[in-house]
């Protein structure tokens, strides 16, 4: 074999948020999630009323990577995925983007979403690679700076078709 080795994903544990906090802080200095939002979202993580999908990757015991989704029903969104800056363009993404699509049909989830800041195009391959298709904007989504972001759709049920279309782009253009 030839490179290093891929680092390992599992289930993200309150232990780990100090250092995915250290790497939220590194590559999200503007619009960090905190403390209590990482919490929050592990609470609702385990168990039998579960909702979401946490993981880190990690390498050497030292995290270089995170990814979360939430789901609800039929549909899941893609909550955020983070790979430390000396792993970008290693494929780190992509395996944690699968391991939370595979989430998402574990869920019985047949449209997953996201947002994505819209100067992120690095970002925005990755998830058409993987299927997703723009269908939105978000203006002024990404606070302070005021950048938008591009919402976009991957439906993975067969059969959903259109009918499951109308309402997830709710609140991407103009609200009521």
């Amino acid at each position: 074999m030839t490179g290093p080795a891929t680092p390992r994903l599992r289930e993200m544990r309150w232990w780990d948020i100090d250092s995915v906090l250290e790497l939220e802080k590194d590559l999200f200095p503007e619009d960090a999630w905190s403390r209590g939002m990482f919490w929050s979202e592990l609470a609702h993580a385990r168990g039998a009323d579960a909702s979401r999908r946490y993981v880190v990757a990690v390498e050497d015991d030292r995290i270089v990577g995170y990814a979360g989704l939430a789901a609800q029903g039929e549909l899941a969104d893609i909550q955020t995925i983070a790979v430390a800056r000396d792993h970008q363009g290693t494929g780190l993404g992509a395996l944690l983007l699968t391991d939370l699509l595979r989430a998402a049909t574990a869920f019985e989830c047949t449209e997953v979403m996201l947002e994505c800041r819209v100067d992120n195009v690095r970002a925005q391959k990755l998830y058409e690679r993987h299927g997703f298709e723009p269908i939105g904007f978000r203006r002024g989504y990404y606070q302070p700076g005021n950048v938008d972001a591009l919402v976009m759709r991957l439906t993975t049920g067969s059969g959903s078709g259109s009918a499951a279309g109308s309402t997830s782009v709710q609140g991407t253009e103009s609200n009521d």
